[in-house]
């Protein structure tokens, strides 16, 4: 069972910045890749980024392209995400997740951190 908590949302204004903290449980860390999911109200959970197991291999969705970046520290086996330029469109409830490398999809999530952008 890994826990995962999420800590650095709040309120940013547009075009400001916030970087989010999700801290896990498990110290076979190294054996998860990690992801940001986000869901607005009234919309469905949607994939922000992830990052595999070692660093090396990242993916975002086309929405924050250019303005996010996801990183990990396996040694203090946590994950980031860094927001940059944020827009109003990006308020919602972020979510970090791992996905164990023989499973397909994410098994464990925290609890959320809102984050508010205001125009």
């Amino acid at each position: 069972q890994v826990q995962l908590v999420e800590s650095g949302g709040g309120l940013a204004q547009a075009g400001g910045s916030l970087r989010l903290s999700c801290a896990a449980s498990e110290r076979a860390f190294n054996n998860y890749n990690m992801a940001w999911f986000r869901q607005a109200p009234g919309e469905e959970r949607e994939l922000v980024a992830a990052i595999n197991w070692s660093g090396v291999v990242t993916y975002y969705a086309d929405s924050v392209k250019g303005r996010f970046a996801i990183s990990r520290d396996n040694a203090k086996i946590t994950v980031y995400l860094q927001m940059n330029s944020l827009k109003p469109e990006d308020t919602a409830v972020y979510y970090c997740a791992a996905r164990s490398l023989t499973r397909t999809s994410y098994r464990y999530w925290g609890q959320g951190t809102q984050v508010t952008v205001s125009s």
